[in-house]
């Protein structure tokens, strides 16, 4: 059940006069003065009833609400990245330019000259690399057949021309220096090729890691054979000949080539070349 509510307060009866009859009401003067349409005129006495005030100023309050509530959705959507709004200007915004970074290694900045005229390859044209099984790497010429046969000491590898003759012979050593190899090979009493019919030494020229010789023999089968004989220590401190060799009535300078690319590009495996 509801409270039950204080009874309400009799109504103020006007002073009575002592003959017993009511004294006559003179109304306040801004009774009577006139009144615009729409406004109510202020109560008896100029007295505003609590609850009524409160109401206009709850409205008040209300009203506010909702205006920054309205502006607040307004700020949200124009700042959304897809926002379109066009009840207000956004802000203008404040854009800072910083200058690119001066450093060389900067993403933005060109490449060197070095790097422009480096060549994508280094593989001769008309060469291949060869990833020889044996152990180590180099560059042949395109088209030529490899052959193994073990020989003495070490496997015997070759790089055969299909075409001219031309012949590529690569074998470790194990002698002490590429000199002593190459004098051994040269004059052995029981293999060295100086005993060869025919034989011709040619140029002797060595260095302080390889020695070289060229020399010209007749083969039983294939004629007069030209040969450069080069003996080196490779990059892991391992000794190597590379001899070339061709038919006699060829340039010198078709046997020598693929020599000069095969030194030049020779690494063992697992080894750092420069």
């Amino acid at each position: 059940m509801s409270a039950a509510l204080p009874p309400a307060p009799a109504p103020a009866l006007p002073p009575v006069q002592a003959s017993g009859e009511p004294r006559s009401y003179a109304p306040p003067p801004w009774s009577a003065a006139p009144t615009s349409p729409g406004h109510a005129l202020p109560p008896s006495g100029g007295y505003v009833p609590p609850r009524r005030r409160t109401g206009r100023t709850a409205a008040a309050v209300l009203a506010l609400v909702l205006v920054a509530a309205a502006t607040g959705l307004g700020v949200w959507y124009l700042g959304r990245d897809h926002g379109t709004g066009t009840a207000a200007d956004p802000a203008p915004s404040v854009s800072v330019k910083s200058s690119p970074p001066e450093s060389p290694e900067s993403p933005e900045s060109p490449a060197s000259p070095a790097s422009e005229t480096t060549p994508a390859s280094s593989v001769p044209s008309g060469y291949r690399v060869a990833h020889d099984p044996v152990g180590y790497t180099l560059d042949v010429p395109r088209g030529w057949t490899r052959r193994q046969q073990q020989g003495e000491k070490a496997p015997v590898v070759y790089y055969d021309s299909p075409s001219d003759g031309r012949q590529l012979q690569i074998f470790e050593l194990s002698e002490a220096t590429p000199a002593e190899s190459l004098d051994l090979a040269e004059n052995d009493p029981g293999y060295g090729y100086s005993h060869q019919p025919g034989y011709r030494a040619g140029d002797r020229t060595s260095g302080d890691t390889w020695a070289e010789l060229s020399y010209r023999y007749d083969d039983k089968d294939k004629g007069a054979r030209q040969v450069v004989d080069h003996r080196f220590r490779a990059a892991d401190g391992t000794l190597y000949a590379i001899r070339s060799s061709g038919p006699e009535s060829l340039s010198a300078g078709l046997v020598r080539g693929p020599l000069t690319t095969a030194v030049d590009s020779f690494c063992p495996t697992d080894a750092q070349c420069s």
